[in-house]
């Protein structure tokens, strides 16, 4: 073995300990079997572009996968009940909602969300009579419930195409290439590379968050909607705002802060009760979706009759 694989093979093994360590349930996975995992990751995102890569961007890469999520994967893959139990238990409200916006009605959206079970657990066997199944490709670069939500996605896809009688491919490879979950994030400090996978998970947040947001604003009351037009898509400033609200300027400023606290804490309870979102996939969205979703408000503000007819009343 040479020295550079050497010292990869060292990092990965203190990389896998501390892996283990944060999980919450280790599950007993046997730490080789992260190192395997980890390294199929490793050179599947990072080193695969930068074959160079310092043991910091190594370390830093490996230090950010899911602990808790990934450790639940590979002891589901080995056969742990208990684990799988636990898969089940948590992640179907998840997987229930995800199969809700993929389908045209609640049967087709529960035979959906069965399917997607068996398809993690796998319905072919290998060589060493294993299930084959989906749980391979998750990689613990980004959340298991957003890895989940693509695969259900991509599921109702693939039944579509069958349905319609296309072609579809069986091959494991592109499976892989189109619902492969990974993170946002940047980590290797270089340019990011738009794929497929990521294309779809953003889509699919955007989509829900976009709904959520949708729901959120028909909760406001008129004048608060009023406001919020009246500052972002109508350009007054608060003072010409609060004056046709007939407000102080410095009421309008208090209403539309309060406003947007209101707004985040609904899209929040939507998203984590309904979608199955985590608090940490809220915020990330929050964080990076933020300026599209300013922006998308306005058909939502601009198709509200009662908020135009209230708007009139006001300003008359």
């Amino acid at each position: 073995m040479s020295h550079k694989l050497e010292k990869l093979d060292n990092l990965i093994a203190e990389s896998a300990k501390r892996l283990s360590a944060r999980a919450g349930d280790d599950y007993g996975v046997p730490v080789t079997s992260l190192e395997q995992r980890i390294k199929a990751t490793l050179q599947k995102h990072l080193l695969r572009d930068e074959p160079d890569a310092s043991p910091s961007v190594i370390t830093e890469f490996a230090d950010k996968l899911q602990a808790d999520d990934l450790c639940l994967i590979v002891a589901c893959e080995q056969g742990n009940q208990k684990a799988w139990d636990d898969l089940v238990e948590r992640f179907s409200p998840t997987v229930r909602s995800a199969a809700r916006g993929a389908s045209s009605n609640e049967e087709a959206a529960e035979d959906l969300a069965q399917s997607i079970w068996a398809e993690l657990h796998g319905l072919r066997r290998g060589v060493d009579g294993q299930p084959i199944g989906k749980l391979a490709y998750y990689s613990g670069r980004g959340s298991l419930a957003g890895w989940l939500r693509a695969v259900v996605a991509q599921l109702a896809v693939d039944q579509h195409r069958k349905q319609s009688r296309l072609v579809q491919t069986e091959e494991d490879a592109d499976f892989d290439r189109m619902v492969q979950s990974s993170s946002q994030h940047d980590w290797s400090g270089r340019d990011p590379v738009v794929n497929p996978e990521d294309e779809t998970l953003r889509k699919l947040a955007a989509g829900e968050m976009q709904q959520a947001l949708s729901n959120a604003v028909q909760e406001l009351s008129a004048e608060d909607r009023l406001l919020v037009k009246l500052y972002y898509f109508d350009g007054l400033r608060l003072k010409e705002a609060g004056a046709v609200l007939g407000v102080h300027e410095a009421t309008a400023s208090r209403r539309l802060t309060r406003v947007h606290a209101e707004l985040k804490r609904q899209v929040e309870s939507i998203l984590m009760s309904d979608k199955g979102w985590t608090k940490s996939e809220t915020d990330e969205a929050f964080s990076k979706l933020a300026v599209g979703l300013e922006t998308d408000i306005e058909p939502l503000l601009a198709a509200d009759k009662m908020l135009t007819k209230k708007e009139n009343e006001i300003a008359g």
